[in-house]
Parts: C-alpha cells; structure tokens; sequence
C-alpha cells in the first residue's frame, strides 16, 4: 500500500499539469481572440467617426458656398 501512495501523488500531480497547461492555453487563446476583437472594433469605430467628421466639413462647405 505504501508503494502506491507516491505513484498515486504523482498521476495526480500530472494530471494537474496537463490541467494547467490546458487553461494556459485557454486563457491565451481568449486573450488573443478577445485582443482580435477590440482592435477591430477600435478601426471600426475610428472609420466611423473619421467619415462622419468628413460628411459635416463637406455639408458645412456647401452651406457656406
């Protein structure tokens, strides 16, 4: 009986590695998605504003004209 308890610990220990490794690389993953997604949204949004300054310089040009 003796003779199990550190091969016991030491499956569970691996086990508990690979579960480590597996949530490092969820957390990675999510991390670069997440990082992916907030930058695209940023551009966008940047798009956005940039066009909607260009519409109203343009129709105050006109205004003025």
């Amino acid at each position: 009986m003796s003779k199990l308890v550190p091969l016991f610990a030491l499956l569970v220990l691996s086990g508990c590695a690979d579960l480590k490794h597996a949530g490092q690389d969820i957390g990675h993953a999510t991390k670069k998605t997440t990082t992916a997604i907030g930058h695209a949204t940023r551009d966008a949004t940047r798009e956005i504003g940039h066009a909607s300054r260009d519409a109203v310089k343009s129709v105050k040009e006109e205004l003025n004209d």
